[in-house]
């Protein structure tokens, strides 16, 4: 059980992050929140041994995978032509 118990400390620590990205954008907010999900997944997963929230969590993975590839790229993409050209919704100041 100890590697669920690294799992469930990444994940508070994760959810604290995820608390920093109201100040953020949504692509980032969506990433942290996956991110959470998957920890505690995962953590779950080891605690109870139960091979279907494995695969949950494995789904939940990769979710969380292609939206951080969407958000980096868009954050990059739009820097580079000084307007959104991949929608992230940047939070309202």
């Amino acid at each position: 059980h100890e590697l669920g118990w690294f799992l469930l400390l990444w994940g508070i620590f994760s959810t604290f992050m995820f608390i920093g990205t109201f100040k953020l954008n949504r692509a980032l907010q969506v990433v942290f929140g996956l991110l959470i999900a998957l920890f505690y997944l995962l953590a779950a997963a080891y605690f109870t041994e139960i091979h279907e929230i494995h695969i949950w969590a494995g789904y939940v993975g990769i979710a969380c995978g292609f939206s951080a590839i969407y958000a980096s790229v868009a954050q990059v993409i739009n820097e580079l032509w000084g307007r959104e050209i991949m929608p992230i919704r940047p939070m309202k100041k």
